[in-house]
């Protein structure tokens, strides 16, 4: 795992705790609710929670909150480091069902965005259970995943990067791990690492609290970018 797919192995090493990793399953980390402060509060609005009850984040204390891809029904984030890294990796899930049929799809569309039905968190079918992750062979180029967070152990991420073999991916920033295709794009077409992470942030947007995300998702992604072409920061 180290020498293969390195930016699966820093990813794991920076998911939670050392208590949390070695309880946890890769099933299970994928499959981890995207939540906010608000989802535990009953007193309070949620609609992953409680559907059409309102989101108490949109107007309240939203500093963790999405930059990328949210509604107005739900601005929480995916908090899965490992999700991230398989996303970048280009990993299939495998899954299966009650009545013993199987599939498998990318795992990039494994999350749904909230739109307005945040409660639906997956595309998994009632019942149906994930039974693999299927990486490919490493992609030519540098792997690399940054994270940055209030603190160095349990403390949820405030924003993530993933970078492998020219793909990258973003965490912490959507209700599920985001596929930055406009900043691969833009690499592709000679753009420096500035250039392509700003390209795929030109869509994001803040909710007054967490504005201070999109400038330093911007930073992390370029030194990540940078990192994995050998021009470390």
């Amino acid at each position: 795992m180290r020498s293969r797919f390195p930016v699966l192995a820093e990813a794991i090493v920076a998911g939670g705790s050392p208590q949390l990793r070695n309880k946890a399953s890769v099933g299970g980390n994928l499959l981890q609710r995207t939540r906010c402060a608000y989802f535990y509060d009953p007193s309070k609005p949620c609609n992953k929670r409680e559907p059409g009850s309102g989101c108490g984040a949109l107007e309240g204390l939203n500093r963790n909150s999405a930059i990328l891809g949210a509604s107005h029904a739900c601005i929480a984030t995916h908090v899965s480091d490992m999700a991230v890294a398989l996303v970048a990796l280009d990993a299939d899930v495998e899954v299966l069902s009650p009545t013993g049929a199987e599939r498998r799809f990318p795992l990039m569309e494994l999350h749904r965005l909230p739109g307005e039905t945040p409660h639906l968190e997956t595309h998994l079918a009632p019942g149906e259970l994930i039974t693999g992750v299927i990486v490919p062979k490493a992609a030519e180029g540098g792997q690399v995943y940054r994270k940055a967070r209030d603190r160095a152990s349990f403390a949820a991420g405030l924003a993530s990067v993933a970078v492998a073999g020219g793909r990258i991916a973003l965490g912490m920033v959507a209700h599920k791990p985001w596929r930055a295709a406009d900043a691969e794009a833009a690499l592709a077409g000679g753009a420096t690492a500035e250039e392509a992470i700003a390209a795929e942030l030109a869509a994001a947007s803040d909710n007054g609290r967490n504005g201070f995300k999109i400038t330093l998702t911007a930073r992390l992604g370029a030194a990540a970018i940078d990192q994995a072409r050998g021009r470390a920061r």
